[in-house]
């Protein structure tokens, strides 16, 4: 399903706030009179004078070694053509965004207004002591071609046009891997390449750097194939000219091995893809819409191999595999350019990266069990986290071959782990859940759905296919808030419990409730009442199978969420209380944080079972818990209540888990400053990697780190997640974001599908 973005969700998302994608934030301290004496002036002055003096001090003293300048003149922007310098900023600003959650690279857009590629060149060449490489964008054919030419001979810093390189890069891979399991030699492959600009060159031109033979090479522009006896070809297009009289595309793909599109949607029919050869290769890259749609081409022939530019289908050819670590390992040599060698370099690393086996977090992350390379996986996914450690070497090793490096690395491993450190998992959990939610969506019945927030959360989790919502609330009410904020909820259920033609409903789930409350105080006439409550009822639907999860409290307590909850689904086998965990999202990774919302003074026995609640939803998310039972003490250092309740837990938890990472009891910071932990502590089971998941002596001191963690440092949050319930039942906090809402609903999906 492709997805629906609607043209008010675009435009709300970057005015929210901060307008914008990007901001520059302070890496330096600036709160004393002395801080800013040494940014600025006078201290300022002595790296001046040393960059003066040598300037490649400007890598040492300045940010110029980690920013890249991402550069368009917006003629040729995402499809849409020559919008303008201006209007390409949101474009740009999204680039930089990429860039710095896959690379941890720094950028400055800059939108020229000009169309003369003299002026292009000279302003990014007068540019170049602020950068450390600079990423063209978004530049028409063929004046991108001269530009980029002529930006790499004067320039003595990285320069790559992404348009160009990055499919190119990102298709050779799929193309090797690809020939490899259908037994083909790149060297006698026919290639029908569709579409003649900038990508569709420089894919060519990869290709033959690949071993691809030109003779074995047919091109189409608008005009028609590239034929040697056309006199409108250039000195960029005439090596595809072909000396075969070729009349149509359709000729062109008889006994063809290999198609690549890079020009309009639906040029290309069932028939053309019949007439290829055996065990045809088609990558139909036209985004949105591709040359022949996904399904009609699988139609078509059994023993196809494809690939489209879209995330919806096996196979996506994303430049967001290439050009962030192609950045990543230029700028760590300090290359003086992106060369040849470089871009091979990328392709063969992305290529041996998807015949390897798929970490759990890619298999989770797809809602598989076990992604091998085959005909539906010839790329690595973009969540797979090993990309940067696996191409960003590759092209820094290459810079240094081709000798093009300025600052050869020297120990290898220890620059994997700088890679491994410099990119935290912030967002990576998220996207995740997010993913494996969308693997079997299911349904989840908002009991606040007389909420705008909650209804645009509805709205979004049924268009990126997360879940299926149900609304409970006044109907009326509803499609009102629906249609005065132009909101598009299109057949999804509204169930109003009050309403008369839910009689029957409440009726049964009466009974139900009251068979299981009839000796806790309950009549049936109170069990009537209590099932107009959406709670109530919200309950009741996923406890009789009527939905498969439950979202509530934006507009009620949190005692008034949960208690229906337990009175009508009740917790797990075994479990004696329940709990509640958030998870924040940090740079050093996601952090888990419990209790946070139900248990006021646990004692030792329930803290155990807190922590093995914990610790076993953690790796619900293929994720290794490292537990710390946290208070003001450590390992016995101080008496107290606390103290000596989480040392009694971790001797338990010890006992019961001898394979289990736990420790305490340990103060917070020890937690995660391992050097000092080492120092004072060695015998910690934490030393080395510290801790992820973090459990409390109470819910006071858990909901005031949290809370603290969340607004003061700015975090993301997910929760809180109820622990050791039988069916998802997902209580919201008071305020939650449209994409906090988003995230606990896929959250719920994720357990209901476990379920």
């Amino acid at each position: 399903m492709q997805q629906k973005i609607r043209r008010e969700d675009a435009l709300e998302y970057h005015a929210k706030g901060r307008p914008g994608k990007l901001e520059v934030v302070p890496t330096k301290e600036y709160s004393t009179q002395r801080d800013l004496s040494l940014a600025y002036s006078p201290g300022v002055a002595e790296p001046c004078l040393a960059i003066e003096a040598n300037p490649d001090d400007a890598y040492k003293y300045t940010a110029k070694g980690n920013l890249v300048g991402v550069i368009s003149n917006g003629t040729a922007v995402l499809g849409l053509g020559d919008i303008g310098a201006i209007a390409s900023k949101p474009v740009m600003e999204g680039k930089g965004l990429l860039f710095k959650i896959y690379a941890d690279i720094d950028v400055f857009d800059i939108e020229l207004d000009t169309h003369n590629a003299d002026e292009f060149v000279r302003t990014v060449k007068i540019l170049e002591p602020t950068f450390g490489g600079v990423n063209l964008e978004d530049i028409k054919s063929p004046e991108c071609f001269e530009i980029e030419t002529r930006l790499r001979a004067e320039l003595n810093i990285p320069v790559m046009h992404d348009d160009q390189h990055g499919t190119a890069i990102v298709s050779g891979a799929a193309l090797l891997n690809a020939l490899v399991l259908v037994g083909k030699k790149i060297e006698t492959t026919r290639f029908v390449i569709l579409g003649a600009g900038a990508a569709a060159i420089s894919c060519a031109r990869q290709y033959v750097a690949l071993g691809a033979a030109y003779e074995n090479i047919v091109m189409f522009d608008v005009n028609g194939c590239l034929t040697a006896d056309r006199t409108d070809l250039n000195d960029i297009t005439r090596p595809f000219a072909t000396n075969r009289a070729i009349a149509s595309i359709a000729e062109a793909f008889i006994n063809a091995d290999v198609m690549v599109g890079l020009s309009r949607g639906n040029i290309v029919d069932a028939d053309m893809i019949r007439s290829m050869a055996a065990d045809a290769i088609v990558f139909a890259m036209a985004n949105p819409t591709p040359e022949i749609s996904y399904e009609d081409a699988m139609a078509a022939r059994p023993d196809l191999i494809m690939a489209t530019g879209r995330s919806d289908y096996p196979n996506q050819v994303n430049n967001v595999l290439g050009f962030p670590y192609i950045f990543r390992g230029a700028l760590d040599v300090r290359a003086t350019e992106i060369n040849e060698a470089m871009k091979l370099a990328a392709t063969y690393a992305l290529a041996d990266l998807a015949k390897k086996p798929v970490p759990d977090i890619v298999n989770l992350a797809y809602g598989q069990d076990n992604i091998l390379f085959g005909r539906t996986y010839i790329l690595p996914k973009p969540v797979d986290p090993r990309l940067l450690a696996t191409v960003a070497p590759a092209v820094a090793r290459a810079a240094m071959e081709s000798g093009v490096a300025r600052m050869p690395i020297q120990d290898w491993d220890a620059y994997e782990m700088q890679l491994a450190r410099r990119l935290g998992h912030d967002n990576q959990i998220s996207r995740v859940i997010l993913n494996k939610a969308k693997s079997s969506p299911k349904r989840v019945v908002f009991a606040d759905a007389e909420n705008l927030k909650v209804l645009k959360a509805a709205q979004q989790v049924r268009d990126e296919g997360i879940a299926h919502p149900i609304l409970l609330g006044e109907t009326a009410k509803i499609q009102r808030i629906i249609r005065d904020n132009n909101l598009d909820l299109g057949q999804i259920p509204i169930i109003d419990p009050r309403a008369k033609e839910q009689d029957a409903l409440i009726t049964k789930f009466a009974g139900l409730y009251f068979d299981k409350r009839k000796r806790k105080g309950v009549n049936a006439t109170e069990a009537r009442k209590l099932m107009y409550y959406r709670n109530y009822f919200g309950a009741m639907m996923v406890e009789t199978g009527e939905a498969d999860a439950l979202i509530s409290g934006l507009t009620s307590s949190y005692p008034e969420t949960i208690r229906p909850a337990l009175q009508i689904i009740g917790k797990e086998p075994g479990v004696q209380r329940v709990a509640g965990m958030y998870i924040l999202l940090t740079k050093r990774g996601p952090l888990f944080f419990s209790d946070t919302t139900v248990n006021f003074n646990p004692t030792a026995d329930e803290i155990v079972e807190i922590t093995e609640m914990t610790a076993k939803t953690v790796e619900r998310f293929n994720i290794k818990p490292r537990i710390a039972l946290v208070t003001y003490a450590n390992f016995g250092s101080a008496k107290g209540d606390d103290a000596e309740k989480m040392n009694r837990a971790v001797e338990i938890l010890q006992r019961k888990h001898p394979d289990m990472v736990v420790d305490g009891e340990i103060q917070a910071h020890l937690a995660f400053n391992t050097e000092l932990l080492e120092q004072n502590h060695p015998f910690s089971k934490l030393v080395g990697e510290g801790a992820n998941t973090l459990i409390f002596p109470n819910l006071s001191a858990a909901n005031i780190a949290y809370n603290l963690m969340a607004e003061a440092a700015g975090f993301d949050t997910i929760g809180p997640i109820l622990l050791g319930i039988r069916k998802p039942v997902y209580v919201l906090q008071l305020g939650s974001s449209e994409r906090e809402i988003v995230n606990m609903v896929a959250i719920a999906v994720v357990e209901a599908q476990g379920k």
